[in-house]
């Protein structure tokens, strides 16, 4: 009787696994059927569905552009609602991505992540993400160029649809122009005015984004340029050897910056606090709009000012994407196209909201369209955005920024 029952167990465990899979099999034929689907039909799935969009939350500005702008259009025009989830990183949500593809989680919480760089390779690798679903998306069709550089790859990683441009960033250095009157424009002149300006300069530890970003600037600058970086760091035998310059640079400095280099702010947030307070003259920022957003809400001085330096700074393009499991994977593609819209881009663009550079080709645009995004005021503490594209400097591959990351707690922080 005993292993009768433990037989009947076993049967109705193989039918609900059996059932599970169908169920699982039927789902999966149904979303990848949208790759294929007209936009109409698309938008018609999407009406009523939620959409989780998981992203990184420690800005003010950022959040209250997806909370009042973003998501009302959304659940007016196209019947969607948008929840913004906030996460300190990225890579928690990728780290949890990689945890439900272990477990076979088929139908998960994420529609919608805010990724790029190495987030973006190691989601992309692990097969984290949905399919190619740009070129289903209308405001990709028409106002962006697939084959541009700063499109079709991420940090060097081919972008194959995976994940849809959403905005621009270019590093910028921020300044006090009331204490700061002919600010540094190489890491040559940057040493020399930290020795004249003991403790008024810093940046943020690794792996803090924004401070891996100086350190690529420092590479760049100290062992002869980019271009000998764009290729695979495993492809340069001595790149070790070539590294050292940069180490040499930022041992030379650490004496004079802040707290004499013995301790380096945690983040950028604490980098920020530090110069809205007075107690460094600089700061830096991935945002060429940060800076006037943060006089608008009166934390930095109206003296606020950013710059490039003369060789130029890193720039690189930011995405979304739907991540392999997405329950609202209708949603999704309707809220990123919505995202991308010339409407939306110009709402991001005003220091205002985000102050986010625009992700669309210009020359796509109407002659309307294209003066909607000139006439957005960026303030005095932000570039005009022709200097900055005169500016752009390509990005790493991801395979460097792991070394460079070690390295610097190696051979700076340990020191």
């Amino acid at each position: 009787m005993k292993k009768i029952s433990l037989m009947a167990s076993g049967l109705l465990v193989l039918v609900l696994a059996a059932c599970s899979n169908e169920t699982g099999n039927s789902a999966a034929e149904e979303a990848d059927s949208l790759l294929k689907s007209d936009w109409k039909s698309v938008a018609e799935e999407a009406a009523g569905q939620e959409v989780n969009m998981y992203m990184w939350g420690g800005n003010e500005n950022i959040n209250r552009y997806l909370d009042e702008w973003v998501a009302p259009r959304l659940q007016e025009e196209h019947d969607v609602e948008l929840n913004r989830v906030p996460v300190n990183d990225a890579q928690d949500f990728v780290n949890q991505l990689v945890d439900e593809k272990s477990a076979g989680k088929t139908e998960g919480s994420m529609d919608i992540i805010w990724i790029n760089g190495e987030n973006f390779k190691a989601a992309k690798d692990n097969g984290l993400l949905w399919g190619n679903f740009t070129g289903q998306l209308p405001n990709f069709q028409d106002y962006i160029d697939p084959e541009a550089p700063e499109v079709a790859a991420d940090f060097g990683e081919p972008v194959e649809g995976l994940e849809a441009p959403w905005g621009k960033a270019q590093f910028v250095l921020v300044y006090d122009e009331d204490k700061v009157k002919n600010p540094p424009k190489s890491m040559e002149e940057l040493a020399a005015w930290a020795k004249e300006n003991p403790g008024k300069f810093t940046y943020p530890a690794l792996p803090d984004f924004t401070g891996s970003a100086f350190i690529r600037h420092v590479l760049y600058e100290t062992t002869g340029g980019h271009e000998q970086y764009q290729q695979p760091a495993a492809e340069i035998a001595d790149l070790e050897t070539r590294l050292e310059p940069m180490w040499q640079y930022l041992n030379g400095i650490e004496p004079y910056l802040w707290r004499k280099g013995e301790t380096y702010p945690e983040s950028l947030a604490k980098q920020e606090q530090l110069f809205a307070s007075g107690e460094v003259w600089m700061t830096m920022s991935y945002d060429p709009a940060l800076a006037a957003s943060e006089v608008l809400k009166g934390r930095f001085p109206e003296s606020t000012r950013t710059y490039v330096l003369d060789g130029g700074t890193l720039a690189n393009t930011h995405y979304l994407s739907i991540p392999f499991n997405s329950s609202q994977k209708a949603g999704a593609m309707v809220a990123i196209n919505e995202m991308m819209s010339p409407e939306a881009q110009t709402a991001k663009l005003s220091p205002e909201n985000w102050g986010d550079l625009s992700a669309l080709n210009f020359e796509k645009l109407s002659a309307e369209q294209q003066q909607a995004l000139n006439d957005v005021n960026l303030g005095a503490a932000t570039l005009p955005i022709e200097e900055l594209e005169q500016k752009r400097l390509p990005e790493l591959s991801s395979d460097y920024i792991e070394i460079i990351e070690k390295g610097w707690m190696e051979n700076v922080a340990k020191d």
